[in-house]
């Protein structure tokens, strides 16, 4: 039986495969956009999770980029997955805005991570210009950076469903203390019905051992943010009935 995780923080993960390593590949998949990863011909999978890391190398980020190069190298891995906040504290103003490279292309140097980087937005992301974190422009200033809303990733024994969660949390469309990017997402019932409508169909007919849901908000956590109601309310019931 296939068996569906739902991700957000830091992880490394291995899965067997026996596929060759070529370039993406793009295709469609329902309503929701999809690309091929192809893996290393060895059969194995490797990849790193980082999430809420925007900090122009303070706070630690630096020191994290370090640790993430050795680890990616020992592991040989094929991607890096962020899980949102990639930009603190207010997204990117724009396309040219400098906080890219000052945050991400040249605090991750390693080697071993100069890889594709497939990310998905958290809320702070979205207090700054959205479309502009998701612009295929990105890519000529860094052509690790890929960034949509909601995608899918396919390397062969697993396949990877990057998740818009922000809009789905109430509490950011009340929040009189920040400004929002709504853009291409209001009306919000609208946004969210169809993107639940398109993940539900490519889950269920997705053929894939492992079935990775990527998103920025925890579903259930222990942890100082705690769990996300909007999610087990909306998202919780459609992973549970792939299991």
């Amino acid at each position: 039986m296939a068996s569906c995780f739902f991700i957000r923080s830091q992880i490394s993960f291995r899965l067997a495969l026996l596929i060759f390593i070529s370039s993406i590949l793009y295709s469609s998949f329902a309503e929701l956009p999809k690309f091929e990863h192809p893996i290393k011909g060895d059969g194995s999978l490797s990849f790193l999770v980082v999430g809420d890391w925007g900090r122009e190398g303070m706070y630690n980020q630096s020191d994290v980029a370090f640790q993430m190069g050795r680890i990616g190298q020992k592991l040989d891995i094929d991607f890096v997955i962020s899980t949102g906040d990639n930009f603190y504290d207010n997204g990117l103003t724009g396309v040219n805005d400098s906080a890219f490279e000052k945050s991400f292309t040249k605090i991750y140097t390693a080697k071993s991570l100069q890889k594709q980087w497939y990310a998905v937005l958290g809320n702070h992301d979205y207090r700054g210009n959205v479309e502009a974190q998701v612009h295929p422009i990105l890519r000529t200033i860094d052509k690790r950076w890929f960034c949509m809303k909601n995608y899918i990733v396919n390397a062969g024994v697993a396949e990877f469903f990057f998740v818009d969660t922000t809009p789905f949390v109430e509490s950011y469309f009340t929040d009189a203390e920040h400004i929002y990017d709504w853009s291409n997402v209001i009306p919000q019932s609208t946004y969210i019905m169809s993107l639940l409508k398109d993940l539900d169909l490519a889950l269920k007919e997705s053929t894939a051992k492992w079935k990775i849901v990527v998103g920025h908000h925890a579903i259930r956590s222990a942890g100082y943010h705690g769990e996300t109601p909007e999610l087990i309310q909306h998202l919780l019931p459609i992973l549970e009935v792939i299991n």
